[in-house]
């Protein structure tokens, strides 16, 4: 077994992970450890860009009200301020590192996005803003001495003593061998979990560790019900779930379902432009009514050569499966996007363990309430990624590295059998814990996991496709019961047997790393 001794330790390697460890470098030597690539993550994949308060047209108090409405009154108001009014130092930053985002007259080209009251979106080469916040960080702690890089290194658990951290197991991706890291503080920084669903547009390497493993070390997790389904990823046969992004909407596209009428208007005022979770239930209702399995997103009326030029990505990948969205309607429908809830923090990114500390999509600071406000994610994961690394400093700075002793225990391979769980969890999960949910398919849900997680509860896994399918199916199990025992429908959270809002404004919890919901008003 390898041992190593670091003063931080920063799990992920996306935007939050990345903006951690630039802070942590100068005050320490900072593990960056990812299961993958450096800078494999859902922010790598992002499209449409950044919402930022930098132009003249605009005020935080607007960015302020627009992401409190989209999250349905469950916002946590001091957290939202926080990001609206550090958002634009934290860009300005990335700029000064060398980001370079799309300009106009000399002037940043800002773009609008569904549920945005003005014109804030910044982005990067037109659909590629996520490849490039990233590759700016990564050249950004690449310049660090102090930041030692480990891909391919899979997170087990965090190690404890006192319920404080001291360090953390982990898997050599490559040989399997066990690895402790003794540290300080940890970041979690491992993005969401969308690869619980059938059809997801986050990578492969999105399936829940973060919260799996923070739960187990008995952090606090909040808000777990809220998922949130983006409305249009492409639908073709033998295509992936290609996120197409909510700017395309916002810059004049319109949906119609298969008989190419539209209908958006019939369930929102604001039309093709409502929030998201709105959009999707939707296209939901509206394949329902036509029998279809997805509706059609119409780009034809504007011109070619600005949808090519703004939205280059997206065309160039729907051109290698035969499509041209400059002439041609594109098939959508949602997918698994984004999760609001996750680990409980404070607006430092401190959880309920000390020295575990969690920043972007893994962590729930409160900002995005029942249903994220689009293009907030980025500009979440920078600026808490920041924070939650200066929480960590200050928080440490008088302590030494301890040392951990390596313990055993009883191991597991479902290695054999990976495609087979992974499949029957994305099936479980995409037809009772989705866009729509009752008491009937929850409970179905949670029949599978609780027979699944029995057999293996407190069985370390022996490589690194074991530990994903256990941390799905403790994430699968723990959303399955925040969302049976939220009664009512708010924000991502669609119950049709509760199709009614609920009217107390309470938050879901889960304490002390067990499977016991606990409703905080």
């Amino acid at each position: 077994m390898k041992t190593f001794s670091y003063d931080y330790i920063v799990l992920g390697s996306g935007v939050a992970g990345l903006r951690s460890a630039v802070e942590l470098s100068e005050y320490g030597e900072t593990a960056l450890i990812t299961k993958a690539a450096i800078g494999e993550s859902s922010s790598e994949y992002a499209q449409g860009g950044v919402a930022v308060v930098m132009s003249d047209d605009d005020d935080i108090y607007l960015h302020f009200e627009d992401t409190i409405k989209a999250g349905d009154g469950l916002c946590d108001r001091d957290a939202v301020f926080t990001l609206v009014d550090e958002g634009a130092r934290y860009i300005k930053e990335l700029i000064t590192f060398g980001a370079k985002f799309d300009m106009h007259g000399g002037v940043l080209d800002f773009t609008k996005e569904a549920a945005h009251s003005v014109n804030r979106i910044i982005h990067a080469k037109g659909d590629a803003t996520g490849h490039e916040i990233v590759k700016t960080l990564k050249e950004e702690v690449s310049r660090k001495n102090s930041v030692h890089r480990f891909a391919n290194v899979f997170a087990v658990d965090i190690i404890l003593r006192d319920n404080k951290v001291t360090g953390l197991l982990a898997l050599d991706g490559q040989t399997g061998e066990e690895m402790i890291f003794n540290t300080k503080a940890i970041v979690l920084a491992t993005g969401g979990a969308g690869q619980l669903f059938k059809r997801t547009t986050n990578p492969a390497v999105a399936t829940g560790d973060g919260i799996a493993i923070s739960f187990r070390a008995g952090a606090s997790q909040k808000d777990l019900e809220f998922y949130q389904f983006h409305p249009t990823a492409l639908t073709l046969e033998n295509a992936p779930a290609f996120l197409l992004s909510e700017s395309m909407r916002g810059e004049g596209g319109v949906l119609r379902n298969k008989n190419g009428e539209k209908f958006c208007h019939k369930y929102h005022p604001k039309g093709d432009l409502a929030p998201r979770d709105v959009v999707s239930r939707a296209i939901f209702f509206e394949m329902q009514k036509t029998d279809s399995a997805f509706v059609y997103l119409d780009m034809t009326s504007l011109k070619n050569d600005f949808v090519k030029n703004r939205f280059p990505k997206i065309y160039s990948t729907c051109l290698t499966y035969g499509l041209d969205i400059t002439s041609e309607y594109i098939p959508v429908s949602p997918a698994a996007h984004y999760y609001m809830g996750g680990v409980q923090t404070d607006l430092w990114g401190r959880t309920t363990v000390e020295g575990l500390y969690a920043a972007g999509e893994t962590a729930c600071t409160g900002v995005h309430g029942a249903n994220r406000l689009a293009s907030n994610s980025l500009l979440e994961g920078v600026v808490f990624g920041g924070r939650s690394a200066k929480a960590a400093i200050v928080d440490t700075k008088h302590m030494s590295v301890p040392e951990n002793k390596p313990e055993k225990a009883g191991g597991i391979d479902l290695s054999d059998r990976y495609n087979e769980y992974l499949q029957n969890i994305q099936e479980i999960m995409w037809e009772n814990v989705s866009v729509v949910r009752n008491f009937n398919s929850l409970t179905k849900a949670l029949g599978f996991f609780n027979k699944n997680l029995e057999p293996i509860l407190n069985k370390r896994p022996l490589n690194q496709k074991t530990g994903e399918i256990i941390n799905m199916l403790y994430v699968g199990k723990l959303m399955s019961l925040a969302a049976v025992s939220r009664e009512g429908s708010r924000g991502a959270h669609y119950r049709d047997d509760y199709p009614e809002k609920t009217g107390e404004n309470f938050h879901i919890t889960f304490d002390y790393g067990k499977f016991n919901p606990i409703i905080r008003r």
